[in-house]
């Protein structure tokens, strides 16, 4: 059966061109990238568990984490956590080989334990975390998809990708990143719970950032002010690298010093004091929320890596559209692609792959039509590398 590979002209106003845009990344540290997080490490212990013991990657989903937030006492100086985050571990895995019992549960738990550990770096994990892990055996039938010699759709769904970010998109991106993975590192008082909402009307991005403040990192109101300053200078530049728009900044605009409000936490994330959180309802596989462009609300984390379509499909779109804009060499100013599937049919055999494209001016869509096909098929001539480069942490899905 040949690929059902369609491509046809975007017919949309160009994302640069439009009067308002909106996107949105949720921090490593929120709650629901928290649980993405989470699920993907768990998937990731299995899959490594069963290629150990039996050389394949066996039946799992584990995309169903949630999480339930403590209660705490944030102050200045340093507070506490009076009860614990509650983490529970849900999904379905392979339990049993022949007879021979895996140990899945544990396996499942020291991955989340290890995983949150990695990310909040003012959590006490082993008192201030309370993990449950309710995973059991998946569904015969699933299986019974997933153990078939080719590489069988699990699922019929379809997976979103574009390209090439935004100058918005891309600075709400890098802007979360530089928080969470840089500033934090320099700046004690700087919480890994992030999150970075970008409004662009016309010319001029306004940045709105929610950071999570460390309480005893700070004697008072008058230091905590001069953290957000040094959050607000450090964004500011880092912006100027990546955009030439006006960009407007403001960091954690609930806070009203003459109430005694302030975004303040023991741990540096708001789990801890009734934040929730659950796998899906944060970034797109491409890490970020985007309304301006076509989007998936499947859930990516956590999903086998091997024939989970409303995995795989969503990292090959946006992947396919990367590359599509990089071999346009400036022919293309967008390109959106789609792809579904149907269940039981071989996931490099989608019932389509459409492929919309926005041509720069000038370039008529003949001339671009036929690279597009190719890095497609290219993509679904390699779409069994994509378990090993989700593995490895080469493709991020959150």
């Amino acid at each position: 059966m040949g690929r059902n590979i369609r491509v046809e002209p975007l017919r949309s106003v160009h994302i640069e061109d439009q009067e308002i845009e909106l996107v949105e990344r949720k921090g490593i540290g929120h709650p629901d990238s928290m649980a993405d997080g989470i699920s993907e490490s768990v998937s990731r212990a299995l899959s490594r568990m069963y290629l150990d013991e039996y050389g394949r990657i066996l039946h799992h989903n584990t995309d169903e984490t949630q999480i339930v937030g403590g209660a705490s006492e944030p102050k200045f100086g340093g507070g506490r956590v009076t009860a614990p985050i509650y983490i529970l571990l849900v999904g379905r895995a392979t339990t049993e080989v022949n007879g021979e019992k895996l140990p899945f549960r544990q396996t499942a738990l020291d991955a989340a334990k290890k995983y949150v550990a990695s990310v909040g770096s003012h959590l006490e994990v082993d008192s201030q975390v309370e993990f449950d892990c309710k995973i059991g055996s998946g569904s015969v039938d699933l299986r019974g998809v997933f153990e078939q010699k080719a590489v069988l759709a699990n699922d019929t769904s379809f997976g979103v990708g574009f390209a090439p970010y935004s100058d918005t998109e891309r600075l709400v991106l890098e802007t979360e990143r530089f928080l969470t993975t840089k500033l934090v590192k320099k700046l004690p008082a700087l919480g890994e719970d992030v999150k970075v909402m970008g409004f662009r009307s016309d010319e001029t991005i306004h940045l709105t950032v929610a950071a999570a403040l460390v309480d005893r990192e700070m004697a008072d109101g008058q230091e905590y002010a001069s953290v957000l300053e040094e959050i607000h200078d450090k964004v500011a530049d880092q912006a100027a690298k990546l955009t030439t728009k006006k960009v407007v900044i403001d960091v954690n605009t609930a806070d009203d010093p003459e109430l005694g409000r302030y975004y303040l936490t023991v741990t540096g994330l708001s789990m801890e004091a009734g934040d929730d959180g659950s796998v899906g309802r944060g970034n797109r596989a491409n890490g970020l929320i985007t309304p301006n462009r076509p989007m998936s609300l499947e859930a990516t984390a956590g999903k086998n890596p091997v024939n989970h379509v409303g995995k795989i499909y969503n990292v090959l779109s946006h992947l396919i559209a990367q590359e599509i804009v990089k071999e346009a060499g400036g022919d293309v100013q967008e390109v959106h692609v789609r792809i579904l599937s149907q269940i039981g049919k071989p996931i490099d055999e989608p019932q389509v792959a459409s492929i919309q494209l926005l041509p720069a001016k000038g370039v008529k869509l003949a001339e671009v039509t036929g690279r597009a096909d190719a890095v497609a098929q290219k993509w679904f001539d390699q779409i069994g590398t994509i378990p090993q480069r989700l593995l490895t942490g080469k493709i991020s899905v959150f």
